[in-house]
Parts: structure tokens; C-alpha cells; sequence
């Protein structure tokens, strides 16, 4: 094995137990959820889909026609990722994923719809990035076999593109309760049962969505695993209310989702990187600063009781 580099063969005992080679893989199987579910809603049409066809001029017919097509594209995506992924697909992909972010606001939708697909766009192009860009035509369009060790700084880098991701996600899904009041949420809360609390389901749905920016918030600061940990495990219960809601395509949309539970696994992944060189994470105010912050809190409730 390369002192650069660490196959990403599954059969290499070696680079399996690297923090490099399971981050490959579960980017891997972020990308390859969130474009088959993705891809899914267009092979089964979708009349949400409708108007960001006809944003670009295409009669409604059009649209349902192309839907298929566009659908069969993400999900060959999806599959390739998995099985053979190339830089050029990853560009593509996160290239489309940015794209179809940006059709929500244009649609009227709102920049909250934008802000919340960071993942879809965000996952794709860090793993480009982490994986770094080709020098060749060829390299571009070549199966990665091999990711580069990581180093202290990108994997710090990497770290906070990921607080990012997750604070995006999280504060634009928080606002559709908090801010939009989104009615499919309702739905949702509704058939899960908080409806049975005697609370109204609009309240329900705003307090959930402010928690939940709130948490978006925190992942700018938090260093601790367990946290992110709660954030996968929130993320993966939020949307799993698609199948006891019975919502359309309701497995596909848990699975659309794979980026968003896959972010704050990565983070940790990029965290098992910096143990190993004894490296802590930062937050966005820095350790020290709290430090000082507490220390001067201690000083100051002790001249107060003396």
C-alpha cells in the first residue's frame, strides 16, 4: 500500500481498516441512495416536477415525457457511483444536484428549498475534491481505485464543508416548519401521532422546525461525535415519517435522502483522521476562546461571592 494513497479495493484487509477507505465507501453509498431515489420519483413521474419543466418553456406534456428520461439518467448515475465512480461523474453530479436546488427558488418555491439540498450538491462535490481533481482527460473519466491520505489541514477543511452542509440542511428543513408551515409536514406529524397530544399540529411542526434550526446551528460549533451522531439519527427518523404517512414513493424518498445521514458520519470519519495525528476539532468560536470565556466566569462569580 502507498504511503500516498489507500486502495479502495473491498478485498484489501489493509485499507479497509483506514478512516480513507471507509469515508470513500460511505460516499459511495450516500451518492449512489440519493440519486436512485432521486432518479425513482422520475421513472414514477411526479407532478411536483411539472413546473420546473415548464420554467424552461416545455408544455406540460413535455414534461411528463422527459421526467423518465431525466429520472433514468440519475438513477445510472446513482449505480455508477456505487460501482465504478469517476471524477467526471462526480462533477456531473454534483453540478446536477446544484442545478436542481436552484430550480426550486426559480420556481417560487422559496430559498429555504435551496438552502436544504445543500447535500445534494455539497456530498458530491467534496468527495471530487477529497479524491482531487483530474490532470488528465483520461484521469477524469478513469474508476478511482485509490484515495489519497488525508492530511491534518483537508481533513479540517473537509470538516467544516460538512458543518456547513449539515447547518444548511437542517436550518432550511427547520424553516419549512418554523417559517413556511409547509403543509405536507402537518401530514406527516399528523399521522405519527402528535396530533393525539393536544397541541395544534401547527405548533407542532413550528417548535420541531426551530429545534431543528437550532441544531443546524450547533453543528457550526459542536466537536463531539455523539452529536453528529444525533444528527444522523435525526435526520434518518424525520424522513422515515414519509412511510407510515404513506406518502408517494414514500421508501424512495428515505432514500433521496442518503447524503443527509451520510454527512455527519463523514465528519466523523474526517475526526478519526485528526485522532490520529492528536489533532482536536474546532468549532467556529475556538477552544481557547471558551476557555478563556470560562475562565473569566470563574474569576467573576468568585469576586462576586467573596
Amino acid at each position: 500500500m502507498s504511503p500516498e494513497t489507500v486502495p479502495t479495493s473491498r478485498l484489501d484487509p489493509a485499507a479497509r481498516h483506514t478512516p480513507e477507505w471507509t469515508l470513500h465507501w460511505l460516499f459511495r453509498l450516500a451518492l449512489c441512495g440519493e440519486f436512485v431515489g432521486h432518479g425513482a420519483f422520475g421513472v414514477m413521474t411526479k407532478q411536483a416536477w411539472v413546473p420546473y419543466f415548464t420554467l424552461f418553456g416545455f408544455p406540460e406534456a413535455w414534461a411528463w415525457t422527459l421526467m423518465p428520461v431525466v429520472g433514468s439518467v440519475d438513477i445510472t448515475l446513482g449505480v455508477l457511483a456505487l460501482v465504478a465512480p469517476t471524477r467526471a461523474g462526480l462533477l456531473y453530479m454534483g453540478g446536477w444536484g446544484l442545478f436542481t436546488a436552484l430550480l426550486r427558488p426559480l420556481a417560487g418555491e422559496g430559498g429555504w428549498e435551496w438552502l436544504e439540498r445543500s447535500y445534494n450538491f455539497g456530498v458530491p462535490f467534496l468527495m471530487l475534491w477529497v479524491h482531487g481533481m483530474g490532470t488528465t482527460t483520461r484521469s477524469w473519466f478513469t474508476v478511482l481505485t485509490e484515495i489519497p491520505r488525508l492530511t491534518v489541514a483537508r481533513a479540517q477543511t473537509a470538516q467544516w464543508v460538512l458543518r456547513g452542509i449539515m447547518a444548511g440542511m437542517l436550518i432550511g428543513h427547520g424553516a419549512f416548519g418554523l417559517i413556511m408551515g409547509k403543509a405536507n409536514l402537518l401530514r406527516l406529524y399528523d399521522v405519527a401521532g402528535f396530533g393525539g397530544f393536544g397541541v395544534p399540529l401547527p405548533s407542532v411542526s413550528a417548535a420541531s422546525g426551530g429545534f431543528e434550526m437550532v441544531l443546524g446551528m450547533l453543528c457550526l460549533q459542536a466537536a463531539w461525535p455523539a452529536f453528529f451522531v444525533f444528527v444522523c439519527a435525526w435526520k434518518l427518523g424525520t424522513e422515515f415519517l414519509h412511510v407510515p404517512a404513506q406518502a408517494y414513493g414514500a421508501w424512495w424518498e428515505v432514500l433521496e435522502r442518503g447524503s443527509s445521514y451520510a454527512a455527519p458520519l463523514l465528519w466523523i470519519g474526517f475526526q478519526q483522521v485528526l485522532a490520529a495525528h492528536g489533532v482536536t476539532a474546532q468549532g467556529l468560536i475556538p477552544r481557547r476562546w471558551w476557555c478563556s470565556l470560562t475562565e473569566g466566569d470563574r474569576h467573576t462569580a468568585g469576586r462576586i461571592t467573596s
